[in-house]
């Protein structure tokens, strides 16, 4: 009988004290992950959650927006789509990026140094033209989650400030940034509790059975830990 090829691991992962099958109370796993971030910079910390949806069904999409109470570590970039009084707001706010025509043909030229677009509701006819430019990076502005609205002053401050898109994958997935190692562990928790009760009221109507099935966390570089679901809900 051959013998099974062994996985070299590398001195990273040799490195890792989590068990990958074992499911962890929430505050359990945060330590965890925080305990097997090994890189030299501030990792990332996310959250991977799957849902018992199957998004080719029209009626069981999730997408929504999630304002975190601790925020997201990120410096995050955004352009705003808007003209006169308007984009004199956005600026205010702190809008990095403020156009209109203009910044359609940036856009066009290959400028994507952003990370969120918003826009003002007049704007989205001349914005569509960048649709499949933005819309596979999923920059597309959209009013179900707050980036097409008149208030533009309140979404680029909400933007700045740790709101975070979420949409569901082809397998049914959520992925999503929730903050920094360098967070404490009390504002990771208040985190994932926020993005797992916003996806949670974001159920669709067709989802149906155990709808919240997996969730897990991991910074950067490190491991996947498990999260018991059961665990997450406020206390």
């Amino acid at each position: 009988m051959a013998k099974q090829a062994q996985v070299k691991l590398t001195k990273r992962e040799q490195a890792w004290s989590v068990d990958a099958n074992k499911l962890h109370a929430l505050e359990e796993a945060i330590t965890a992950v925080k305990a097997n971030a090994k890189a030299k910079f501030d990792e990332s910390v996310e959250i991977s959650v799957n849902l018992g949806v199957d998004p080719r069904h029209a009626d069981q999409q999730v997408r929504g927006v999630v304002n975190l109470p601790s925020g997201t570590g990120r410096d995050v970039r955004v352009a705003v789509f808007a003209r006169a009084n308007k984009a004199a707001e956005a600026e205010a706010a702190g809008a990095d990026i403020v156009g209109a025509e203009d910044l359609v043909e940036r856009i066009q030229g290959g400028f994507l140094e952003f990370d969120r677009v918003i826009a003002t509701p007049d704007m989205m006819a001349l914005v569509g033209r960048l649709g499949k430019v933005l819309g596979p990076r999923g920059l597309m502005p959209n009013p179900k989650v707050g980036t097409v609205t008149p208030n533009v002053a309140q979404a680029v401050k909400d933007a700045k400030g740790g709101a975070v898109e979420f949409r569901v994958e082809k397998a049914g997935i959520v992925h999503a940034g929730i903050g920094k190692v360098s967070f404490t562990d009390d504002a990771l928790l208040a985190n994932v509790r926020a993005m797992v009760d916003a996806l949670s009221k974001a159920k669709p109507s067709g989802a149906k059975g155990q709808y919240i099935k997996k969730i897990a966390l991991s910074s950067t570089m490190g491991p996947g830990v498990k999260v018991e679901p059961s665990t997450v809900a406020q206390a």
